[in-house]
């Protein structure tokens, strides 16, 4: 059972950059790490749950990233930070109870290999908001 800790996330910046995200909380079975700039209304968060469906007794790993961007805004000359816009991530693994180690890290290592930049499908449509045809 892994113990909450530091999550460290590379971007894909021109020179890229480490974020890392830290301890905030595990709550209801969901483990949270942040990555704060100070205000709390701008926190990145990440976070990571474990369950048993209760039909067919399945495995269900969810993982969810939340993003926000924040800008300060001014308004009868008092400053406060407001988030302009957010992104959003929701991935969901589904295993069956007899699923053997090798595949699981086999759907997880696909689906990581799925994200990146030179699968068009995906990044394009993903990243650039291409429509597929």
């Amino acid at each position: 059972m892994p113990q909450l800790q530091n999550l460290v996330l590379k971007d894909r910046a021109a020179t890229p950059v480490d974020h890392t995200f830290t301890p905030l909380e595990v709550k209801g079975g969901v483990a949270t790490v942040v990555e704060s700039a100070g205000v709390p209304i701008g926190d990145k968060r990440y976070s990571v749950s474990l369950s048993k469906t209760p039909q067919n007794n399945r495995y269900k790993a969810t993982i969810k990233m939340v993003i926000p961007i924040v800008a300060d805004e001014t308004v009868n000359g008092v400053t406060r930070p407001t988030v302009v816009r957010t992104s959003y991530v929701d991935a969901t693994f589904t295993f069956d109870n007899t699923s053997t180690l090798q595949e699981r890290k086999d759907v997880v290592g696909m689906f990581a290999s799925s994200l990146e930049p030179a699968k068009a499908l995906v990044n394009d449509s993903v990243v650039l908001l291409q429509g597929i045809y």
